[in-house]
């Protein structure tokens, strides 16, 4: 969805990466968890940190920081688990992302949003549905569904 698809208000989930701020559309949260023991996996992408048990479903737990190109996430008392549903290939796939900090929930208006920068030909800035305007600070609204490839999605399942 780019920004000219979003013809109305949206409730969006803000979190820190470290001292950037991004958005989750609240229809893609699914609900927000105390960091907890994540097993690793081994032969995964670095980005992949392992699995968490969520009520008897094993749930992957991905590095949004390591996806992102920065560093890993430290653990701290704010360090989250943001339990998202991402689209697959038609079907539904339940994903951990971890966050430094989740922020709150805000409503963006669509004439305060605007579309994606574009940084050079080689970099693909899909993934981003647009830049929002919070308390003075930008915010960078992501599309979950294109944050991660089909054959990273099905490295996961």
């Amino acid at each position: 969805m780019a920004v000219a698809e979003i013809t109305e208000s949206v409730q969006y989930l803000t979190f820190k990466l470290a001292d950037e701020i991004f958005a989750l559309d609240v229809a893609k949260v699914r609900e927000i968890l105390e960091l907890t023991t994540i097993t690793k996996v081994p032969q995964t992408p670095d980005f992949m940190r392992g699995v968490i048990n969520l009520r008897g479903s094993v749930v992957p737990v991905v590095d949004m920081r390591l996806k992102f190109g920065m560093s890993m996430t430290e653990q701290t008392v704010n360090t989250c688990i943001i339990v998202v549903e991402v689209s697959l290939n038609g079907d539904s796939l339940v994903l951990g992302a971890l966050a430094d900090s989740v922020q709150e929930v805000v409503e963006m208006e669509p004439d305060s949003i605007e579309p994606a920068p574009h940084i050079g030909a080689k970099l693909d800035t899909n993934f981003i549905k647009g830049m929002g305007k919070v308390d003075d600070h930008f915010v960078m609204i992501l599309d979950i569904d294109k944050i991660f490839s089909t054959v990273e999605l099905e490295e996961l399942t």
